[in-house]
């Protein structure tokens, strides 16, 4: 039996939309033994984060050892990572153990507008780890951090991805859904080489938590059971819509997305979510 495995390297959230735990059944959902190492633990929920505990770079650094001496992984996904000595640390892993399906998600902000990314943790992020990227997924405004550039339409964005590619990585995709002026949400997918557009239509619902972290978290379980970057792109994004169209309402502010949707949609599931 060929088992698929992926990490990720990310923080815990409690309320079980995003990080880690979306990380990780998105991984299930997609066939792919998810194993993880934690940067963070964060007290939150659906109304906010009420408070961030980074660990201590030795525990980051023993987890990433704990599977890279043993289980090994054919993907790693990165997510919060908090502070320049734990991204320097999980870079240097990384080259340690030749991990090459790497997917960085440089989460900066949470739904609610709590940081959770330390701000000169941002330099250490452009330049140990986005070199090492196979793929990185950040939103208009993560983008607009990384390049320093301002993005208004598809054309600065197709600016921040050139920009993106000159530091290193393989790939981009400049996701769409923060620019709500639209009805259409367009993400951006750039190697180096070729633009590609993908749209899909926009969902009103306010329970979106946990989007970047699922979709990023798709791509590398995709990559982990070796398809192609632009291939698992195009099914993390057919992931991500179902997972907010098929709402699961819970919560009383930005509520999780349904990581079951897009697997029973496939089998003709229905879910009900009341």
């Amino acid at each position: 039996m060929n088992v698929y495995k992926a990490l990720t390297i990310a923080g815990s959230d409690s309320g079980g939309g995003a990080g880690i735990q979306a990380d990780l059944k998105t991984f299930q959902e997609l066939g792919v033994f998810g194993m993880s190492a934690i940067t963070a633990v964060t007290a939150q929920n659906t109304l906010g984060v009420n408070g961030v505990y980074p660990m201590a770079i030795e525990a980051v650094n023993q987890q990433i050892d704990a599977i890279g001496e043993d289980l090994g992984t054919d993907a790693v996904k990165t997510g919060m990572l908090f502070s320049s000595d734990i991204i320097r640390g999980v870079a240097e892993k990384v080259k340690y153990y030749n991990w090459r399906n790497l997917v960085v998600d440089p989460v900066m902000i949470a739904k609610g507008g709590a940081s959770l990314l330390q701000k000169e943790a941002v330099d250490a992020l452009i330049q140990h780890l986005i070199p090492l990227a196979k793929v990185i997924t950040p939103n208009i405004p993560e983008a607009e951090v990384l390049t320093g550039l301002s993005i208004n339409s598809l054309t600065d964005r197709e600016e921040a991805a050139r920009t993106i590619i000159q530091m290193g990585a393989q790939s981009v995709v400049i996701k769409g859904g923060h620019e709500e002026s639209s009805q259409t949400v367009i993400d951006l997918f750039y190697d180096g080489n070729e633009f590609v557009y993908l749209d899909s239509k926009r969902i009103e619902t306010k329970h979106t938590h946990g989007t970047g972290c699922t979709f990023s978290a798709a791509i590398t379980a995709e990559l982990a059971k070796g398809n192609q970057v632009i291939d698992a792109v195009k099914t993390a994004k057919a992931f991500i819509q179902a997972a907010i169209q098929d709402t699961l309402g819970i919560g009383s502010g930005h509520g999780p997305t349904n990581h079951w949707a897009f697997q029973r949609s496939n089998r003709g599931v229905s879910y009900d979510a009341n």
